[in-house]
């Protein structure tokens, strides 16, 4: 009876692997480079990537429930190997919809989809921004000056472990099967919120400037290349992101009491979750 978690180095799994041992669940955390996860000691981690699936048989043995990220290369590989399982909880993203014009929503949806035609029990999980995702801004803020395009777009950023804590009930309770929970933090902040409140965390001040589009753009797709996703499919994706961010200028998002329902306890604040990664701004 072991629980699989993939993308082992991910601080969604890395927050989860946590929390299933806690409870008592035996663990399997798998990623393509184990020596570079930091899980707890005693975890069994093994080398697997979603994209070659014949290398998931071993890494598969004695598994009944698996945590996968959203990701089509290699997915439906992947689900026709694990026909023993009883349920896949799938990390995917807030408006998920393979029929959406936005390429990041319709990644996801097309994700989504094929775990259905699985034909395997499924569970998931659509949050919309991560707080994590701030970290990319840690060499800013001990600089003092955070640079973005749209410092008035707000978004209810949720905390890695409220998600954690989410797919850990999905895998562990009952009546999840065939759930789609909506994720998000508790309240709607913009940018610059969030720079302040990194600024009081890291002790220092720190302004925000406007960023150039094209500054922007050269930013992130050289963050898809050191992800090694190279250019195939980025452009899409960044203008996606462009005019989702520019959407939520001066307009807050919708907030949901989803973490609160599953979990029993309230999601996370930004201000919470910049105080347990004051050290990665400091």
């Amino acid at each position: 009876m072991t629980i699989l978690v993939t993308g082992a180095r991910g601080n969604v799994a890395r927050a989860l692997v946590g929390q299933l041992l806690e409870d008592g669940h035996a663990v399997r955390a798998a990623g393509r480079d184990p020596e570079r996860t930091r899980l707890p000691a005693g975890v069994e981690v093994v080398a697997a990537d979603l994209a070659r699936p014949e290398n998931w048989d071993a890494a598969l043995v004695g598994v009944t429930q698996a945590f996968l990220y959203a990701g089509t290369a290699g997915l439906g590989g992947f689900l026709a190997r694990a026909g023993g399982l009883t349920q896949v909880v799938l990390l995917s993203a807030l408006g998920a919809d393979p029929a959406s014009e936005d390429a990041i929503t319709r990644a996801h949806g097309e994700a989504e989809q094929v775990v259905r035609d699985s034909g395997i029990p499924w569970s998931f999980l659509r949050p919309g921004g991560f707080a994590a995702n701030r970290l990319l801004w840690s060499d800013s803020v001990r600089a003092g000056v955070v640079r973005d395009p749209f410092p008035d777009s707000h978004s209810a950023l949720v905390h890695e472990a409220d998600i954690a804590a989410v797919a850990a009930c999905a895998l562990t309770s009952p009546g999840h099967l065939g759930a789609t929970h909506t994720l998000t933090g508790p309240e709607s902040l913009t940018v610059r919120d969030q720079v302040s409140v990194l600024g009081r965390v890291a002790g220092r001040p720190v302004r925000v400037e406007t960023q150039d589009l094209d500054d922007y753009r050269r930013e992130l797709t050289a963050a898809f290349e050191a992800r090694g996703l190279g250019r195939v499919g980025s452009a899409e994706v960044i203008e996606a992101r462009i005019r989702r961010l520019a959407a939520l200028v001066d307009r807050p998002q919708e907030t949901t009491e989803t973490v609160l329902a599953v979990t029993g306890r309230p999601a996370r604040s930004f201000a919470e979750w910049a105080g347990d990664h004051a050290e990665d701004f400091a």
